[in-house]
């Protein structure tokens, strides 16, 4: 019997619909949000309304180049959080209308747990290595930075996180400073290629454990960043490369160091990235290195699915729907981490 999964994923600012049968990608459609890049990050409020204004044709344009009818579909698989509040609950109430008005299930997904799953998206007749269990997963995003043991496809444990500030975040309030449009981190990649990252040298933190912070190195760019514009206000402009590449090596770094102790006290070989931040190139080239000399098997995921997107969150539902597990009617958004069960 085959099962389809149509997952809508709502929980910033990309409004997403996809529909996954039996494990593959039959349709993945993103709707972006470009209202935001004037502002220099996400508004919530116009973050929702945009959601409202694209839920409708992006499940249908899903569903279409799925082949998928909509009585077809077994479960709705949502993001419940975490994320912004406003925009999870346009994407709770259409799944809750869906699923009232075809008679699927519900199903409610931690958005973390699909973009650790990010690494299972496979689409039918493709060849792909998949993470063997239990393997470690550094999960880098705009909003999160953590890592996690995946002991199966269903049970996670998050055994190091950042305090503070995301990595991600990092990228993007460093290339505010620098006066780099939003989002930032993409940018600072593409400069930095073709600059020194030993020009500047930022602040790492000293935390014990497999905790991250990355607040002190914000500080440390933005003072550095200061008291070299107050000797020459086109100091900025003049070094953007190599300050581009100074701050990827010193983030990636950070990131690196906490991931190889990770590895190291859990005895894993078996080692994933995901979320938006996993597009970085600096990151991926070191964990790569990582691998050669430590043995790793690493997995990294499609660059389309390392930013926000419904096919994770289907792919998700697909395997909670394999064990029977159906949220209620009454599910609420839930913004942060620790509320989610």
């Amino acid at each position: 019997m085959t099962v389809t999964i149509l997952g809508i994923e709502s929980s910033c600012d990309d409004t997403s619909a996809a529909v996954v049968r039996d494990g593959y990608i039959l349709s993945n459609v993103i709707a972006s949000q470009e209202v935001h890049r004037q502002y220099g990050g996400v508004v919530p409020e116009l973050a929702s309304r945009a959601h409202q204004q694209n839920i409708v044709p992006v499940v249908d344009a899903a569903l279409q180049q799925g082949g998928v009818e909509r009585t077809a579909i077994d479960a709705v698989a949502f993001t419940r959080g975490p994320g912004l509040p406003g925009s999870l609950l346009v994407g709770i109430s259409f799944a809750k209308g869906f699923a009232l008005a075809t008679g699927a299930k519900l199903i409610d997904v931690n958005h973390l747990h699909a973009h650790v799953l990010s690494n299972f998206l496979q689409e039918r007749g493709s060849k792909k290595e998949m993470p063997q269990f239990p393997f470690l997963c550094l999960l880098v995003s705009g909003g999160h930075t953590q890592l996690i043991v995946m002991r199966n496809c269903l049970e996670m444990e998050i055994i190091g996180q950042t305090i503070d500030d995301a990595a991600g975040e990092a990228f993007d309030k460093c290339a505010k400073m620098m006066g780099l449009p939003y989002p930032g981190g993409p940018v600072i990649d593409r400069y930095a290629k073709e600059g020194d990252p030993g020009a500047f040298r930022f602040s790492k933190p000293c935390m014990a454990g497999l905790d991250y912070s990355f607040s002190g190195l914000k500080t440390s760019f933005l003072y550095t960043l200061r008291d070299k514009c107050r000797e020459d206000v086109s100091f900025a402009e003049h070094h953007l490369a190599d300050l581009c590449a100074s701050l990827q090596y010193t983030i990636v770094s950070v990131l690196m160091s906490k991931l190889e102790k990770a590895a190291l006290q859990t005895g894993i070989r078996e080692i994933a990235i995901a979320g938006g931040v996993a597009a970085n190139s600096g990151l991926r080239n070191a964990v790569a290195a990582a691998a050669l000399q430590y043995g790793w098997n690493v997995f990294l995921p499609e660059f389309r699915f390392t930013t926000d997107n419904a096919a994770m969150i289907a792919l998700a539902g697909y395997f909670k729907y394999e064990k029977q597990l159906f949220a209620p009617y009454d599910s609420i958004p839930a913004a942060r981490c620790d509320a989610i069960r």
